[in-house]
């Protein structure tokens, strides 16, 4: 056999099993997957899990390595560095990087930060420093001024592998609760009632005057480019038969079962955040991650703001609930963002996939990510 590695363990992660068996790596492709012992040369592994590296499609934590601090911002390269390091360490492979893009009422980034952002992630990809695969994300706050502008001078000088349509118009979506949108930004901010309430009038009258022409615009730039499409925070019928109509393929983070399951039945992916799932329940009071799981409609997970809730949620998902095996909880963090992404070379161990593995210790309920390998080659 001519496999420049070979590793067997106890438990390999399959696509729809867990099993005892090998595989063979070569040229940072998976040439061969067996059952049993294997090869005399194989690299053991013991008990530990070695499954499919985790693919993260909706992190927004390079921000709070940017930004570490209020009126702080820290060198992008840097910044990246650093948060590539803990993207891999929890397993992560492939990362679709957030990149906020819109100047929203309580949020005013730099001039075409945006654009220095992708830029440095392209010659952090470049230069060869980076651990995990690094993707772009464009976050598009839909009824902000500049958005248009802002992702059209994205796309036309970079690639973008994802958009997604935001709207967190108080009272709507995310915060259909107005209290729960001035404890939320009230915290963050430290701002008073009076500027909260201001800045509530302001956001509703941002939506009446650009959320439709928005986005449609964003819609039909993403087709020209052929860039995949997400949903945010859909709560209504009408919100997702909006989003249906779009030709979204991800739902991000929907607020109620009722938009979750209309999704899962279109063959929109229902994606909702890992912290969700470790934490027992949403920050801002709405649906439950583990609540949807329980109805078979929640199809991906993501680490949002905590990078390691990744492996724990999907972990936690099958300590948690009987009808949902490990294997089929790992398939949220591996499989199926990796077909909701558009992606076919990744997300499952099987010949002819890449090589992007993490083996995975068990201390206790906790699992750890020991080694983690990108293209057959190790990161961690």
């Amino acid at each position: 056999m001519a496999a420049t590695q070979i590793l067997r363990s106890a438990q390999v992660a399959l696509a729809d099993e867990i099993v005892a068996g090998w595989i063979a790596i070569e040229d940072g492709h998976i040439v061969d997957v067996g059952r049993g012992a294997g090869p005399a040369s194989a690299r053991d592994l013991g008990s530990d899990i070695l499954m499919p590296g985790l693919i993260e499609l909706h992190t927004d934590n390079l921000e709070t390595h940017m930004r570490p601090r209020p009126k702080v911002s820290w060198p992008e390269s840097s910044a990246l560095v650093a948060f590539d390091a803990q993207i891999a360490a929890s397993g992560i492979t492939t990362v679709f990087d957030c990149i906020r893009v819109g100047s929203d009422a309580d949020y005013a980034p730099v001039a075409n930060e945006a654009e220095t952002v992708v830029r440095t992630i392209e010659e952090a990809r470049g230069a060869g420093i980076l651990r995990a695969d690094h993707r772009i994300h464009l976050r598009c706050e839909v009824c902000a001024e500049d958005v248009l502008e802002q992702t059209r001078r994205v796309v036309a000088r970079h690639s973008a592998d994802l958009i997604s349509l935001m709207d967190h118009t108080p009272g709507a979506r995310q915060f259909i609760s107005f209290d729960a949108w001035r404890t939320y930004y009230g915290g963050k901010s430290g701002l008073p009632q009076a500027e909260l309430d201001r800045l509530i009038a302001r956001k509703q009258e941002l939506f009446a005057k650009n959320y439709a022409h928005h986005r449609a615009a964003l819609v039909a730039l993403a087709r020209t480019h052929g860039t995949v499409l997400a949903s945010h925070d859909d709560a209504t019928s009408e919100h997702v038969t909006e989003s249906i109509g779009d030709g979204v393929a991800v739902a991000e983070f929907p607020t109620t079962v009722e938009a979750a399951r209309q999704s899962h039945d279109a063959g929109i992916r229902v994606m909702m955040g890992a912290p969700n799932v470790v934490r027992g329940g949403s920050h801002s009071g709405n649906v439950a991650a583990e609540a949807l799981a329980r109805a078979g409609v929640l199809d991906v997970l993501s680490s949002d703001y905590v990078p390691a809730s990744l492996l724990l949620g999907a972990f936690e998902l099958a300590r948690r609930i009987e009808d949902i095996p490990l294997a089929d909880a790992l398939r949220t963090v591996t499989f199926n963002p990796a077909r909701a992404a558009g992606l076919t070379d990744r997300g499952e161990i099987a010949v002819g996939k890449r090589a992007d593995l993490v083996r995975v210790q068990m201390s206790g309920a906790l699992p750890v990510a020991r080694e983690v390998f990108r293209g057959g080659v190790r990161v961690i």
